[in-house]
């Protein structure tokens, strides 16, 4: 038996919990993140839906794969899904950007033309 220690940081379900677990890996089983998952109840294989989304889980905020190896000591981290796709907050943030220089510059020509009468 493998004695690690591990924190567990779940940002699942709105503020973040640190917990501390003390998990025991059979000898001939490698100490991955996946198994790490399997041992503390979260999932019951790759394919679990809990988990199955890209990015789902990390240590130390970093992105890992089912068969990275898990350390003593480690920060396994399972995140939330993410609320709005960022690619799209950044055409928003930019388009939001070209409007307001617009309207300035709409505004502008505005006022030129009514400075203008007789």
């Amino acid at each position: 038996m493998i004695v690690m220690n591990i924190l567990l940081c779940d940002a699942r379900d709105g503020e973040p919990k640190l917990v501390e677990k003390e998990l025991h890996f059979p000898q001939e089983v490698p100490a991955t993140v996946g198994q790490a998952l399997i041992l503390l109840g979260i999932a019951s294989s790759a394919n679990d839906p809990v988990i199955a989304r890209k990015g789902c889980y990390g240590v130390f905020g970093k992105r890992k794969d089912w068969d990275s190896p898990i350390y003593d000591g480690d920060r396994l981290e399972l995140y939330s899904e993410l609320l709005i796709n960022p690619m799209e907050a950044r055409r928003k943030k930019a388009n939001k950007n070209l409007d307001a220089k617009l309207q300035a510059k709409a505004a502008g020509r505005k006022g030129r033309f009514l400075s203008k009468k007789p």
